[in-house]
């Protein structure tokens, strides 16, 4: 494999995760580098008895995945100052045999490529609906794309031309970058082939509701940074929420007492759009029980996503940012 690419996971609190992640990566002889977010499992040390080089963010200075993988990067690059791709991958993900050789192969023959991802898969999807719910998120198209996931390889100097990623994103921040590449001139490209393993190791509802509040959350904001654009950027996905979980609900109790209560049929959208939602989903070929999961799922999804819209704006309010919000540390 070449030596022109190089690793940079990042971390949190990822305990026997972090070991796997790391065992994967070493299979490629490639130079690593592990970011750790200010972890108290003792990631740092499990990852210098790996012979990695570890950087260490202090929580002085607002926790990302974001700050996170700008600083690995450039560590990379000062380690490495050949490295013309990196990989990136999150402590939680195992890496597929002959995945970075398969991308930078493509990055190569393909120069108007700036970043490409691949399948990445859940560790154990029949261990909960939350993890399965997860496992489906993952199953997406291949070809042209707008973004990639946490786990992907970009050429370092399509990244750096754009300045990396955006550290006032707590969340949300790859489909971001994929929006500013993209602007740029650059291409976004996910392939059919095995990438990842990833273990989100949810059991209980309630981390299911704070991932959503999380993705509401960066909805908001990108829209909020980005509204002007031509793209609309996420201007569907910061709206829906609004009007499921507050338009609707207004719309029907006020029109109550005028209607004798008629209105209270509108609630009947609510299983009619989850029936379309899971028409499509058969139509991609997942199973019933799958599509109907999906589809309750993105409704109820949309209650958690305004709760996540509503911290960052009273965030914004107080002049603060916005806040960091961890489904594993629940």
């Amino acid at each position: 494999m070449s030596t022109s690419a190089g690793v940079v996971v990042i971390g949190r609190n990822e305990g026997e995760r972090l070991r796997r992640c790391l065992a994967s990566v070493e299979a490629s002889g490639l130079p690593v580098v592990y970011v750790d977010s200010a972890s108290t499992d003792e990631s740092q040390k499990l990852a210098r008895q790996r012979g990695v080089h570890v950087v260490e963010l202090d929580d002085t200075t607002q926790l990302s995945a974001a700050r996170a993988r700008n600083e690995g990067l450039s560590k990379l690059v000062e380690l490495a100052p050949s490295c013309e791709f990196v990989c990136f991958l999150d402590g939680d993900c195992e890496l597929a045999s002959g995945w970075i050789e398969h991308a930078t192969n493509f990055l190569a023959a393909q120069p108007s490529v700036a970043a490409v991802a691949g399948r990445r898969r859940e560790r154990a999807p029949e261990a909960s609906v939350w993890n399965r719910l997860c496992d489906l998120e993952w199953d997406t198209p291949t070809g042209a794309a707008h973004a990639t996931g946490g786990d992907f390889v970009v050429r370092v100097s399509a990244f750096h031309e754009v300045g990396g990623f955006d550290e006032a994103f707590v969340a949300g921040e790859e489909p971001e970058l994929g929006l500013r590449l993209r602007r740029a001139g650059w291409e976004i490209h996910r392939l059919d082939r095995e990438m990842t393993i990833h273990d989100a190791g949810m059991t209980r509802f309630s981390q299911w509701w704070r991932r959503c509040r999380r993705a509401g959350q960066a909805f908001l904001h990108g829209y909020l940074v980005h509204r002007e654009g031509p793209e609309r950027f996420w201007r569907r996905e910061a709206l829906r929420p609004i009007l499921w979980g507050i338009a609707l609900p207004a719309l029907t109790l006020a029109l109550a007492p005028l209607t004798g209560g008629w209105s209270l049929l509108l609630c009947l959208l609510f299983p009619l759009q989850a029936l379309r939602i899971a028409r499509a989903e058969l139509r991609r070929e997942r199973s019933l029980s799958d599509a109907l999961l999906y589809s309750a799922a993105c409704l109820l999804g949309h209650f958690a996503e305004l709760s996540g819209q509503a911290g960052f704006l009273v965030a914004r309010l107080h002049g603060s940012g916005p806040a960091l919000l961890e489904y594993k540390q629940d």
